[in-house]
């Protein structure tokens, strides 16, 4: 599934094409992703104008001009490509244009697939292709977005102002589950997944199968782990987006390149391999917590 930094990475592509763009016409080729499409959902979009593309965790906000806001959720092997403009076109709108070299590859066009299709005013068109139909599209009122059952619950942005090693070490406290567990959870950060939580977990030095309570003293101040562990996400999260985000299986750009990040990987699906921390000397290992793959250097990961 398509973590923090690839739903970023669409949004930020999608951003030049879609925001201030009016929808002309809508073609629905199937009644339902993971769920039912919103009912009359090509007459509630058709004409309305696209005010601004946002994210919320690992969804897809775009504001319409009649007040609703459309919910976009990538699934498992979602995606989303733009046609119908030139590579020129696509770079004088700040979209990044293909790269050369080892790591480019076209975007997949898997046409049975191709599920909701939308024809805008500038001339392109946005394709939702879903081959294993758990990505989703909704729609709702935008002043009903916090109560949305799937949106309000959720924790803090793991790179808004909000998530900060007080915070961490408040919602850790007292808690016997893992880290990895922990930081898994929605409901503690928002949009953080099982790759970026390993990366994030190795780059701060602690061990996935540390109890989380730890990042928290008797008094819940935070201790120097929990403010480590802080500025490991971001950091790990600010270059994964830099990158383009992770190309595990299915994910892609909006032009069709492949994520960079994948290659800067430190311990994620790198079993058996060096740890690459200086003088560590460890081997990475993976283990399962909670049915979940988790990769770490239990040398170096205290």
């Amino acid at each position: 599934m398509p973590e923090l930094p690839e739903v970023e990475t669409v949004r930020r592509g999608l951003m030049p094409v879609l925001q201030g763009t009016v929808i002309e016409s809508v073609e629905v080729r199937r009644p339902d992703l993971r769920w039912p499409l919103p009912e009359n959902f090509s007459e509630r979009l058709t004409g309305r104008r696209i005010e601004a593309l946002g994210r919320r965790a690992k969804y897809l906000l775009a504001d319409m001009s009649d007040g609703e806001v459309m919910i976009v959720h990538l699934g498992m092997s979602g995606s989303i490509r733009v046609e119908g403009l030139s590579q020129d076109s696509m770079s004088g709108k700040g979209l990044v244009v293909a790269r050369p070299g080892l790591f480019h590859h076209p975007r997949s066009e898997d046409r049975p697939h191709d599920h909701v299709v939308f024809h805008l005013s500038n001339g392109a068109t946005l394709i939702f292709n879903d081959p294993r139909r758990f990505g989703a599209i909704l729609m709702v009122p935008y002043d009903r977005l916090d109560s949305l059952p799937l949106l309000q619950n959720l924790g803090p942005e793991p790179l808004g102002n909000s998530f900060n090693a007080a915070y961490l070490a408040r919602a850790c406290a007292g808690k016997r589950a893992s880290l990895k567990a922990t930081l898994l959870d929605q409901k503690i950060v928002a949009g953080l997944g099982n790759i970026y939580v390993c990366e994030a977990l190795h780059r701060a030095g602690l061990s996935p199968r540390r109890a989380a309570h730890t990042l928290a003293t008797r008094a819940k101040e935070p201790t120097r782990r929990a403010e480590v562990l802080v500025r490991s996400i971001r950091d790990v999260l600010r270059d994964a987006i830099l990158a383009g985000g992770s190309s595990l299986r299915d994910h892609r750009q909006v032009d069709g390149q492949l994520g960079y990040f994948q290659h800067s990987f430190r311990v994620y699906d790198r079993e058996n391999q060096p740890c690459p921390t200086r003088h560590c000397g460890g081997t990475v290992q993976r283990i399962i917590q909670n049915g979940r793959s988790t990769f770490f250097c239990p040398k170096c990961q205290r």
